[in-house]
């Protein structure tokens, strides 16, 4: 006998805002239409956790949430289906481990709280706070902080990659980060205060201008090459601003929906930056699970509407 749940989760692009408040950690989500796909079979008489040899975070998270329901005794088959790219600040590993616990619930016929998710992969590493329905402030860290901050909107965000890796868990340990953290406070105040406003109004200009406030602020800490330059320019062409991965490599130009694949306007870009490694046409969504298959709790999202190009979105290479 074996029991089955799949489960995506939103990556992300960065966060809309990132920092510290009173020196406890936050970050805004920024999900977007690129998913972590993850199959959990459980199977009673396995023991064993079989898993991509890649995966070992997502196994840990199995063999928790085993334990937690009340199963240790049980094994489990994962499979994966992502292609998000790794160590960028896109939240893959997040979406990894965290579809993993909803699918063992799911597997299970068992409704599972977004707080026992944060709980379990905080446990493991820091993490982005997509699995929560909605857009949330959530403490990457500690788990101190986890505040609905509203619903997404209709907002396209072409994420560019300036190259190199940003390994969370060192990233996290720098000597200076609360330093700067604690310096830059005042900003993230005032660029969470707008975001905050942004969402109450469905207003993508003040989105914007707070998530540019946290991106540029955030250059003291993680520094992404002529980023100023960056949001002068695309502003000029009708960008609503800019947000960044601030402990990773990707910056997301945030953009009236459909613009995010305008041939023009990516051309533009390239050709002032060619720094820029990579693009990524993306759709600012929802965060939280999409439950596939027919395993899944009244009032629960679902993601039967969600096509496999979406979840295995081919990456747009910045040359040819």
């Amino acid at each position: 006998m074996s029991l089955q749940g799949i489960v995506c989760i939103p990556g992300s692009c960065g966060e809309l805002v990132q920092g510290t408040s009173s020196g406890i950690n936050f970050h805004v989500t920024c999900p977007v239409n690129w998913y972590s796909k993850v199959t959990v079979t459980v199977v009673p008489s396995l023991k064993k956790i079989f898993f991509p040899k890649t995966r070992i975070k997502t196994a840990w998270a199995v063999r928790k949430m085993l334990n937690y329901f009340g199963y240790p005794d049980f094994g489990a088959i994962i499979e994966i289906a992502s292609s998000l790219p790794l160590s960028k600040g896109m939240a893959s590993s997040t979406g990894d481990i965290a579809a993993a616990c909803y699918a063992v619930a799911a597997a299970l016929k068992i409704r599972l709280d977004p707080e026992i998710v944060a709980e379990t992969a905080l446990s493991i590493e820091p993490s982005d706070g997509t699995f929560y329905p909605g857009i949330w402030s959530f403490d990457h860290v500690k788990g101190l902080i986890s505040e609905k901050i509203g619903e997404s909107f209709s907002l396209g965000i072409l994420a560019l990659d300036f190259g190199g890796i940003v390994d969370t868990l060192e990233f996290n340990r720098s000597p200076g980060l609360f330093f700067y953290n604690q310096i830059n406070e005042p900003k993230t105040k005032k660029a969470l205060e707008l975001v905050k406003l942004g969402f109450s109004r469905k207003d993508p200009f003040l989105i914007g201008k707070g998530a540019t406030i946290s991106a540029l602020a955030n250059q003291i800490i993680n520094p992404k090459p002529r980023l100023g330059e960056l949001v002068e320019f695309v502003t000029s062409l009708g960008a609503y601003g800019i947000n960044v991965a601030h402990s990773g490599t990707v910056a997301g130009v945030l953009l009236p929906p459909g613009q995010e694949r305008n041939k023009c306007l990516i051309s533009k870009i390239r050709e002032k930056f060619p720094e820029i490694k990579n693009y990524y046409p993306l759709l600012f969504t929802k965060g939280g699970p999409r439950f596939l298959g027919k395993i899944k709790k009244r009032g629960e999202a679902s993601c039967k509407n969600i096509s496999m190009g979406e979840i295995l979105v081919q990456l747009q290479q910045n040359m040819g």
